[in-house]
């Protein structure tokens, strides 16, 4: 697994916030209901700084504007938000700001002024890289928008994320994967992936009650990921987030899809599965083993429920699975010791 340590964000949320059209997808009130004003964000920025350690932290502190297309806003509201952001960037109490928003919201006026008021990271929603797809979901825009927003970026030294989305009318997994195949060419400093849900009030719920679109299920979803993951890990691009964070709009709002509070952690104990199976298969006259994982892996290889470990007793006859923690071993390998010797394997190498 790649090292990265996320900055601690204080997220602020401008639902559909320069958007002019709204994708069959979307119904951002899901994810947030009002739209806060420049001096609410301000107070924000006090009551998120006072809660913080009185030691501080040695982690990036930035304040990020989701939801929306930020530089799609007119240029005073986005001075009125990024102004309000100044005292604390100069003070040192901030660090950076992140926005999000469209690949074909970034022209040189709107870089420049993100330039001169301390925006450090840009996510891009490229959702993804088919035409035909952003087309049928009312996107917008196209893959050479994505193409050309992510060099500008990187023209200009800012920091890179995209975000895609998997399950999308139109799309299959395996245009999700080539999808994912061209943004790991363009090398983003990370990814977010998100699974498609139907949202009651987006327009996907009308496509969806009529039975014209079938969401992926949970397992789909998580054989999918897994492949991604791993696909991203080789190329040393680290997955910022999979699914959206649960929220109780979420859960009202939420009417059919594969979503789950935990769908990281769920891909990471598949891929241990994996490995911990791949292991195995080389020695089927064990009926004591012990794996060995880094200790912030134990619950992943375990599985919710020792899910996990009770599939492996099952499939290979294991009369006993021991588990420890073992710190100098990377996170994401995996090393097994049966009764004469020691084997390792690391989850880039699986066959996906």
């Amino acid at each position: 697994m790649s090292p990265f340590e996320a900055p601690i964000i204080l997220p602020v949320f401008l639902p559909h916030q320069g958007c002019s059209n709204r994708c069959i997808f979307c119904n951002q009130r899901a994810i947030a209901c009002e739209i806060p004003s420049p001096q609410m964000v301000y107070q924000s920025i006090q009551s998120f700084l006072l809660s913080l350690p009185v030691k501080g932290t040695a982690r990036e502190i930035q304040v990020a504007f989701y939801g929306g297309s930020f530089t799609k806003m007119e240029t005073e509201t986005q001075m009125a938000y990024l102004k309000v952001t100044r005292p604390f960037l100069l003070r040192g109490e901030l660090h950076s700001i992140r926005i999000s928003t469209r690949p074909d919201g970034l022209n040189e006026t709107a870089l420049s002024l993100l330039k001169e008021y301390g925006v450090k990271t840009i996510e891009v929603g490229a959702q993804s890289m088919i035409n035909e797809v952003l087309s049928i979901c009312q996107r917008n825009h196209t893959k050479e928008d994505t193409l050309s927003a992510v060099s500008k970026l990187r023209q200009w030294g800012f920091e890179v994320g995209v975000h895609l989305m998997m399950g999308l009318l139109g799309d299959t997994p395996e245009g999700f994967l080539h999808s994912l195949d061209q943004i790991i060419s363009l090398r983003p400093d990370f990814v977010r992936l998100h699974p498609t849900l139907v949202l009651r009030g987006s327009p996907l719920e009308a496509i969806w009650l009529q039975g014209k679109y079938l969401p992926l299920s949970l397992e789909e979803t998580i054989h999918c990921l897994k492949k991604a993951v791993v696909r991203l890990e080789r190329a040393s691009i680290p997955v910022a987030r999979i699914g959206l964070q649960p929220s109780l709009e979420l859960k009202e709002y939420l009417l059919a899809g594969p979503y789950h509070p935990a769908l990281h952690q769920l891909i990471d104990s598949a891929l241990f599965f994996d490995m911990a199976q791949t292991l195995l298969k080389d020695f089927p006259d064990e009926t004591r083993v012990t794996f060995f994982c880094h200790p912030k892996d134990l619950s992943n290889l375990i599985g919710y429920r020792r899910e996990n470990i009770s599939k492996l007793k099952k499939q290979f006859h294991l009369g006993e699975i021991g588990v420890k923690e073992r710190e100098e071993l990377k996170r994401g390998s995996l090393l097994l010791q049966t009764s004469n010797e020691e084997v390792k394997i690391d989850r880039t190498s699986l066959d996906l």
